[in-house]
């Protein structure tokens, strides 16, 4: 009942924040509405012809059904969200599917927009007699060439995360990106947003985070980056940067119905920026550099496996080792998965710096989950994970409950809702048994 009551406590609470959330997203939605329309402005006449040029389809990585690494797949194919993963949020939330995404798939080379040729040039005509010369003739017309736009707004996806726990601490991410897809096929977003972090014994921080990013492709490889600055109201601004490329080991092999058959992929991952683990961690302005490989491993169409590596260095001199896979096979609406995650840290700084840094860690689980369509316009995913957790050579139960549904709106509106709760630790609790509420959610418009 507690947990229950703790978002309405927090939204009166900060009534004042919520209001000066408004503000600021009203002016950053504005920014990128202006920068949209600016884009769009010499295109503007030739919107209604380059729409069908634009929705024609996007390649493998639209057209094939979502394929989560922690969650299962959909049945309909949903909206590919382009957004680095936040491997910066606390590890064991890896657990929860909302938090990672597999590595995109190869999108085929689109052809720009076919335009007219040229008209063969035109001979005069016979002529008997020479023409007066007052005679002005106006200079032959030539057709008009289709043009299509620089840039084409493809969607709006706005991110919300609430999370706390039963030791005094919350954080709070709304992040809107928009998504450009450019001419030759490429992709641009810009990211802003608003984040709260609060926590026992310190003072409340904010964070307005600004990010531009491009993704494209080089030969057989897919290239995403982007870089940005987080803003903070009493606390330096900092950097943040991300690359990320996807290699196919083998070539993807999709169904006629758009169900993807068999794939396998790796990626390298480097990422870098404030540590966003809570505000204890922020005020102390810890920045960590990321990096390492994902395997993502679809062995046939009920069948796949994820494993992710990752090697940190902190800015405080602390170093980790991060290691997390996944192995999922569906029956039809249901589906069992088992999950291993190990964590080690050089040093365990977490009464100095803030941040859950265990010298050895580790959580094993098995998921039992079912997904479908309660109706036309919603489905929804049910999921329990039963394990065990061990933390400096004791262990004790892991478990971890979540659920999620997906509201149709309109065709080109979709709403993800979702709970979890979880009792696998993101800090040190001593004897204390550790819990943690997390609501999420995600709006997708299409254009």
């Amino acid at each position: 009942m507690v947990y229950s009551l703790r978002p309405y406590l927090f939204v009166s609470r900060y009534s004042l924040y919520a209001v000066f959330l408004l503000g600021c997203l009203q002016i950053q939605l504005g920014v990128i509405c202006s920068v949209g329309i600016w884009i769009l402005s010499e295109a503007k006449l030739q919107a209604a012809q380059a729409h069908q040029t634009w929705k024609s389809p996007l390649g493998l990585t639209e057209q094939v059904t979502t394929v989560n690494s922690e969650s299962a797949q959909y049945s309909k194919p949903l909206p590919y969200r382009l957004k680095p993963t936040p491997i910066l949020l606390a590890a064991p939330e890896n657990f929860n599917p909302d938090l990672r995404l597999p590595p995109s798939l190869p999108e085929p080379a689109q052809n720009s927009s076919p335009r007219s040729l040229p008209e063969p040039a035109q001979n005069s005509s016979p002529r008997s007699l020479p023409e007066p010369p007052q005679q002005n003739s106006s200079p032959p017309t030539t057709a008009t060439e289709a043009k299509t736009p620089d840039a084409v707004l493809e969607s709006i996806d706005t991110d919300y995360h609430y999370e706390t726990d039963n030791f005094g601490q919350t954080n709070f991410f709304l992040e809107p990106t928009a998504q450009f897809r450019l001419r030759n096929g490429n992709k641009i977003f810009f990211k802003t947003g608003f984040n709260f972090f609060e926590q026992r014994g310190v003072e409340s921080i904010t964070n307005f985070p600004l990010q531009v990013g491009w993704q494209g492709k080089i030969g057989q490889l897919t290239l995403q980056t982007a870089a940005g600055v987080d803003v903070f109201n009493r606390l330096p601004t900092a950097i943040n940067l991300n690359v990320k490329v996807d290699a196919p080991i083998s070539p993807p092999r999709v169904s006629s119905s758009g169900r993807l058959l068999s794939a396998a992929i790796i990626s390298g991952n480097l990422e870098q920026g404030p540590y966003k683990s809570n505000a204890r961690t922020l005020d102390n302005q810890i920045t960590a550099w990321r990096f390492g490989p994902d395997l993502y491993w679809q062995i046939d169409r009920n069948t796949s496996l994820f494993s992710s590596l990752r090697l940190g260095n902190y800015n405080d001199g602390n170093s980790e080792v991060q290691s997390f896979s996944r192995l999922e096979r569906k029956f039809g609406q249901f589906s069992l998965a088992a999950n291993l995650f190990t964590w080690s840290y050089d040093r365990d700084l977490e009464r100095t710096s803030g941040y859950f840094s265990p010298p050895d860690f580790l959580v094993y689980n098995g998921e039992v989950a079912w997904e479908g369509d309660i109706a036309n316009f919603l489905r929804c995913r049910l999921a329990a994970n039963l394990g065990r957790q061990r933390l400096k050579g004791e262990f004790d139960n892991a478990n971890t409950y979540q659920t999620r549904c997906t509201v149709k709106l309109s065709p080109s509106i979709e709403a993800d809702l979702g709970y979890s709760f979880s009792n696998v630790r993101n800090q040190e609790t001593g004897g204390s048994a550790y819990g943690g509420n997390s609501f999420t959610g995600q709006l997708r418009v299409k254009f």
